[in-house]
């Protein structure tokens, strides 16, 4: 899956627990009739892939849907839900290709088409209709 949007914000690297256990997170702006700002997190290694981008770039980042469960000390269960990202990069602008034809010009540019044929050259013509 994958998501993309303008960077709204970047945070800071966090270590969280005793392992060493890293994570960053990146809001997102989706860029449709009603926009979302969408949190994804990255976890390890993958936290350093952010320092490339800044607020305002234009992103597709490739995400996985996490979900966890836990049970509190109470014996109430509760259920988590992540979006955990892999994979991130810019998004260009498309720019137009060497190859592509230059816009047509409007009509009136061009002068009116006249009939230049005498009656005498229509005479000649040996087509059946």
């Amino acid at each position: 899956m994958e998501v993309q949007g303008k960077v709204k914000l970047i945070g800071t690297t966090e270590t969280v627990g005793n392992n060493g256990f890293r994570k960053r997170d990146i809001i997102v702006t989706t860029d449709e009739q009603y926009p979302q700002h969408i949190s994804v997190q990255f976890v390890q290694d993958k936290c350093d892939l952010l320092n490339a981008y800044q607020p305002g770039q234009e992103v597709k980042i490739g995400i996985n849907l996490r979900g966890r469960e836990w049970v509190s000390p109470q014996g109430e269960t509760k259920y988590f839900n992540t979006i955990q990202g892999w994979r991130i990069e810019a998004v260009q602008q498309a720019a137009p290709q060497g190859n592509v034809p230059p816009p047509m010009p409007p009509a009136d540019a061009f002068e009116p088409a006249t009939n230049n044929f005498a009656k005498d050259d229509q005479e000649d013509d040996d087509l059946p209709f």
